[in-house]
């Protein structure tokens, strides 16, 4: 049956505001460099926002021809073919944030940073290693199928964002930062000044991160315990979190978002360690803010952050995820709350997170991360 023009342009809209919802997620992350921090290693961060909801971490094995790593993959991804964030035995972390600034919306190949990132994590030992594999893709001429800033970082000190489209790349080396830490939520500074998605965001964690910054004492909680349960709003300076507000506006102005689905904070080897041993993946699966940390090493995977079931489910995800749904409200708002824009739309947001449930959680989860990061320092000292 042919619909008639209206109905067929109505549904078409629909389903392009659907996609655009969907593919406006995005990413807050962060590198460190070690004289920044308390325990003097280099530390790459990723608050992961995505559509894909359910994800675990797996290890996978060396080959004749490939190393070793252990990453954060997509329930479903059976093969392990995408990893999102992850170090190998090299001691090489990468991670990937969305850029919205880098490619037009018609970009024909899209959505292979996963698969960068897999054959990073195969096949490079440094930053400038991966650096040269980028290059070599896009010498090829072919469209490189990713619209990312790509953080990196490695066992030697190294660290950097390649911000990189189908045709193009450009380096933001960590030892150029004027401050030794390097910020990216979902634009590129290469990409000009429009569409530069995530700005809100960055300003968050720029202001959430001055004062450890300033005492150089950032360390893995910093990140995982304070930035990733966030509820701080640099726009109009509101914390949701201080208790004074029953609810708090899913806008996207905040770290914490409905679509945030992991924290993963990635402790490096110091210069002459042997990564294979003092490399740590700390990792916050679910949504962050009712979630709390697991140590993960190149030998060592908790079982509650594996799949356990056909679908590819962890069972602290799947756990974490039934938090997540008992937290989100359609409720109407009192004190004009609700009448806050999201970041991606002119409406008002359809969701909220009702703080009276979450902060007593999210007391309880950190108490856990922060015993699981005393009984690894006593055990790593």
């Amino acid at each position: 049956m042919k619909l008639p023009y209206g109905i067929f342009r109505l549904l078409a809209l629909a389903l392009a505001a659907v996609l655009t919802a969907l593919g406006a997620m995005g990413c807050t992350s962060a590198i460190i460099g070690a004289d920044a921090t308390r325990h003097d290693r280099t530390i790459l961060w990723k608050h992961r926002d995505t559509g894909h909801r359910h994800n675990f971490v797996e290890r996978v094995a060396a080959t004749d021809t490939s190393m070793a790593y252990v990453a954060l993959f997509n329930a479903g991804d059976t093969t392990l073919r995408e990893a999102w964030v992850g170090f190998n035995e090299a001691g090489l972390a990468v991670m990937n944030t969305a850029s919205y600034n880098l490619a037009p919306d018609t970009a024909r190949v899209r959505d292979r940073e996963g698969l960068v990132m897999s054959q990073a994590l195969r096949s490079c030992r440094t930053v400038g290693e991966f650096e040269q594999m980028l290059r070599r893709m896009i010498a090829t001429g072919r469209p490189l199928g990713v619209q990312a800033n790509f953080g990196v970082a490695d066992a030697e000190g190294s660290g950097a964002y390649i911000e990189t489209s189908d045709h193009s790349m450009r380096v933001y080396p960590l030892d150029q930062a004027a401050d030794g830490m390097l910020l990216r939520t979902n634009f590129s500074f290469s990409g000009g000044n429009r569409r530069r998605l995530g700005e809100a965001r960055y300003a968050d964690a720029t202001a959430l991160l001055a004062e450890p910054l300033s005492r150089r004492e950032i360390e893995p909680a910093t990140l995982t315990e304070g930035l990733s349960r966030s509820f701080f709003c640099s726009t109009d300076s509101t914390d949701y979190a201080d208790g004074r507000h029953p609810l708090a506006p899913d806008t996207g102005d905040m770290i914490s978002r409905r679509s945030s689905s992991a924290s993963v904070a990635i402790e490096l080897a110091r210069p002459g360690e042997d990564p294979r041993e003092s490399t740590v993946m700390w990792v916050a699966l679910g949504f962050p803010a009712a979630s709390h940390v697991e140590a993960v090493t190149l030998d060592s995977v908790p079982a509650q952050l594996r799949p356990t079931t056909a679908a590819g489910h962890s069972p602290l995800c799947d756990e974490v995820n039934r938090r997540l749904d008992r937290a989100l409200t359609k409720s109407p708002l009192r004190s004009g709350v609700g009448k806050r824009k999201t970041e991606n739309s002119n409406q008002p947001p359809q969701y909220h997170f009702d703080m009276r449930y979450l902060l007593p959680l999210m007391r309880s989860e950190r108490q856990r991360s922060m015993e699981a990061y005393r009984r690894y320092r006593a055990e790593h000292p």
